[in-house]
């Protein structure tokens, strides 16, 4: 009886660190929407990882995706389990994986905002009041599942003229990122386009947008857009408080130069609720299923 205990005890002892070699070996993985050029995103999340593992004492890893879509799938898989979002691809990735929880946003993002653009040749300029002249025109949104790029502005022209952008635009057609967008009525082969304020900003910073050819003509109210998402069953994974932990990592993120990267100012908390606006929203033109 004795001898049967001790194996039985060693066999238990034996399973037990196996599964805790298992857990020590566990990789935290996080991706984000490709709304830039891939190796720009490349560049910033990388650092972004080596950062979280050293904030967190785990080993974190950054996967690209090629999609918005893909970016969804991958945290609805728990290919990844904590991911920056737009504000409606993080609306949709909560609604697929409940509990999950938005934990931080930039601090720009709580007044995030659209820019309409125009090529020169439209003969359209900047103005306060919606851009009624933009009918007839070519039009490309960005992604179709981009808040800024697609969503909002969608929104705000629908309501400005009580149709669908097929219905208004001589064409419409839909960029991969901002960045393409810019790059495509830049260059004329979309007269009119809608772009995320934020890389607007850095493209003209960084020198690739020419104000002779191209400029902004209205801007949008302002929305929530961005943010970090988390798996609700995180802490299951990695151990009570993990979420927590991830959190206070993020809002303690204070490297200028990895800030400068997104760009923003600093990160604040968020919640789910800060983006009812935008699940209404899109509930609203048919962007929820």
């Amino acid at each position: 009886m004795f001898n049967f205990s001790r194996r039985f005890i060693t066999a238990i002892t034996t399973v037990i660190l196996a599964f805790s070699s298992l857990a020590a070996a566990q990789t935290f993985t996080f991706t984000a929407i490709p709304d830039e050029d891939e190796s720009r995103l490349q560049e910033r999340f990388n650092k972004v990882a080596d950062y979280l593992s050293a904030e967190l004492g785990i080993e974190v890893n950054y996967i690209p995706v090629k999609s918005y879509a893909a970016a969804i799938t991958a945290f609805k898989n728990n290919q990844v389990q904590l991911a920056w979002f737009g504000g409606l691809s993080g609306v949709r990735a909560r609604l697929q994986v409940p509990g999950s929880v938005a934990i931080a946003q930039g601090y720009e993002d709580q007044f995030f905002k659209t820019y309409l653009i125009a090529h020169h040749s439209t003969g359209l300029t900047a103005s306060e009041n919606f851009p009624a002249d933009i009918t007839e025109k070519t039009f490309t949104f960005g992604a179709k599942g981009s808040t800024s790029g697609r969503l909002m502005p969608e929104f705000y022209i629908r309501e400005f003229f009580n149709a669908a952008p097929e219905d208004i635009f001589r064409r419409v057609g839909f960029a991969n990122d901002h960045s393409q967008t810019i790059a495509q009525v830049q260059a004329g082969a979309y007269q009119v386009g809608a772009v995320n304020y934020k890389v607007w900003e850095n493209e003209l910073a960084a020198g690739h947008i020419d104000p002779s050819k191209i400029s902004v003509i209205w801007s949008t109210p302002t929305y929530p857009d961005y943010q970090w998402t988390v798996r609700g069953d995180l802490n299951d994974s990695f151990g009570d408080g993990t979420i927590e932990k991830v959190q206070r990592a993020l809002l303690n993120m204070t490297d200028p130069d990895l800030l400068a990267s997104f760009p923003r100012a600093s990160f604040v908390p968020a919640s789910n609720a800060d983006y009812l606006p935008i699940e209404k929203t899109a509930q609203a033109i048919g962007l929820l299923d």
